[in-house]
């Protein structure tokens, strides 16, 4: 089956908000919808052309509002569903669509309908939840069960932690020995289908644009690489694309040529638990000290670091097979940070490393991704206690740094009533202050967003070739092209100047970004490329 991707996605940037963290309108502590439409002018001025919000539904916030108990209403710490539709609207009047995260894998042990599942009686909710038969039984490989908890004669199957009970999406191969193991088509996981069209049609009647999947390939058991998962999808995305049209599906799958070819989303991420390549770029540490990410290997040296040991074959390599797989159908996601990856990106890099690292994700093929936050360089606050199930992501979740006020600007609140503190050095960044540094990052960011929407050959979907990008060696040097237009990406992470010689034909080059006197034309198709430190441009053929 082939799906068309909303057009507006092919220049656009994604900005994330964690809203309890990004500016809290009413004092109590905790960021809110309210403080996101404060500061949409200060979104609008990014550039972006998205904003994706972590979970905002009623919870117990057992995991930061991923266990939902209720997911038609918003959380009273975050406003109203009224709140909600004024955020999309306001955001609209700026010509900015409003994403939201789907979570659907698992809900919160408080919401009624797991509740009602526990219940010794058979009801409808019976079957939402996959339960063993006897408390006696241990669980299956492979499954986390928890037993006694609720009335019924059974143990619950759970998603990470003991409080996010999963939805019963069926078993890939159900096994006989276990009957509690249901098909896909049986008739709860058909029901819980349902129930997610009708979450999915509730927020965007409310004015969504979209949804993030959390986990999306994940849902079905006994499903390693989500391809019965991506059946489910095939089912939900397929009656959205049909219904709503313009609206964006997300997946945090990891594996596009599934979540994308046979889920039918239209952006998928590059995720270390299943592409373990992407870890190379920003997040590997020799020492092992700062740099993990759940599931993954980190020894080595990122290819983003000043030490110029990093690998980009390794990424590289892995990205051009999945890019070959989706570039007719929909868009990879490179993201420099998020919600779950510790550290920041400022983590042992300056602004110029920064901003090379945004170079790179935002000029590669797909869609990029902001989180917030990032763009004035924040820093990792790190030793933090854990939160509503951060763990050691505290330090990558604290409140956005707006000017040099209390708090930051956050709030207004004393600074203990916090949801979590502010950075507390004296030469924090901040928006106030980066607005007034024509060469801060915050406004080179700015300037590179504006290139990308306005050059044709830097759309998601442009053609995409590798010019120059070996082991232990640099710059990285790529082109993008589209309609005649032909772009010229290098890129030098290293701290250290590097030079090299490519073949790329052009009667002239003139610079859209970065380095101005990088390049050199040699004949008609040789370029050579000096890069300073820590340094890098986008170059279009005249």
């Amino acid at each position: 089956m082939r799906h068309e991707v909303p057009g507006w996605l092919n220049h656009a940037v994604i900005y994330q908000i964690y809203p309890q963290s990004f500016s809290d309108s009413n004092g109590d502590g905790i960021g809110d919808l309210q403080g996101i439409v404060d500061r949409l002018d200060y979104i609008e001025s990014l550039g972006v052309d998205a904003i994706w919000l972590n979970p905002f539904f009623v919870s117990p916030f057992n995991d930061a509002g991923y266990d939902v108990a209720d997911y038609y209403q918003v959380a009273p710490r975050y406003g109203t569903n009224e709140d909600f539709k004024s955020l999309c609207d306001a955001a609209h009047e700026r010509g900015i669509k409003v994403i939201f995260d789907l979570v659907i894998g698992h809900c919160s042990w408080e919401n009624e309908w797991f509740m009602a599942s526990g219940q010794e009686d058979r009801n409808t909710y019976s079957d939402w939840f996959i339960w063993t038969n006897s408390v006696w039984a241990p669980a299956p490989q492979g499954l986390e069960v928890i037993r006694g908890y609720l009335p019924r004669m059974g143990g619950y199957v759970t998603n990470f932690y003991v409080s996010q009970p999963a939805f019963n999406f069926g078993f890939a191969v159900p096994d006989p020995h276990y009957p509690w193991q249901q098909p896909m088509d049986a008739e709860g996981p058909m029901a819980v289908r349902a129930e997610v069209k009708k979450i999915i049609a509730h927020w965007f009647d409310l004015g969504a644009d979209g949804f993030r999947a959390d986990m999306a390939l994940s849902l079905v058991k006994g499903d390693p690489d989500g391809r019965f998962s991506a059946k489910v999808w095939q089912d939900i995305n397929g009656w959205v694309q049909k219904e709503y049209p313009e609206a964006v599906c997300i997946a945090e799958g990891g594996n596009p040529a599934i979540a994308i070819g046979q889920g039918l989303f239209h952006i998928d991420f590059c995720l270390p638990w299943r592409m373990p390549s992407y870890n190379s770029l920003f997040r590997k540490d020799a020492s092992n000290e700062g740099g993990s990410v759940p599931g993954t290997d980190v020894f080595g040296f990122s290819v983003f670091d000043e030490s110029g040991h990093g690998n980009i074959q390794e990424f590289m390599t892995d990205f051009e097979r999945h890019y070959a797989d989706v570039k007719e159908t929909g868009f990879i996601s490179i993201p420099v940070g998020n919600h779950d990856f510790h550290p920041r990106i400022s983590s042992g890099r300056d602004e110029a490393g920064i901003l090379q690292a945004f170079l790179f994700s935002f000029t590669m093929p797909g869609v990029p991704t902001l989180y917030y936050g990032d763009e004035i360089g924040m820093r990792t606050l790190e030793g933090l206690p854990s939160k509503e199930g951060s763990y050691d992501r505290s330090g990558i979740r604290t409140p956005m740094q707006w000017d040099s006020s209390a708090n930051a600007g956050f709030s207004s609140a004393e600074a203990e009533q916090l949801y979590f503190p502010i950075d507390p050095e004296k030469d924090r960044s901040t928006v106030q202050k980066a607005e007034t540094d024509p060469n801060s990052l915050l406004n080179h960011i700015r300037a590179l967003i504006r290139v990308k929407r306005e050059t044709p050959s830097l759309a998601g979907d442009a053609d995409f070739k590798v010019l120059y990008a070996e082991r232990g060696k640099f710059p990285i040097v790529y082109e993008r092209s589209k309609g005649g237009e032909c772009c010229l990406v290098a890129i030098n992470p290293c701290g250290f100047p590097v030079t090299v010689d490519v073949d790329w034909e052009a009667e002239g080059v003139v610079c859209l970004f970065g380095q101005a006197d990088a390049t050199e034309r040699l004949d008609n198709h040789l370029l050579r490329i000096r890069l300073h430190p820590a340094s890098g441009g986008i170059y279009r053929k005249t």
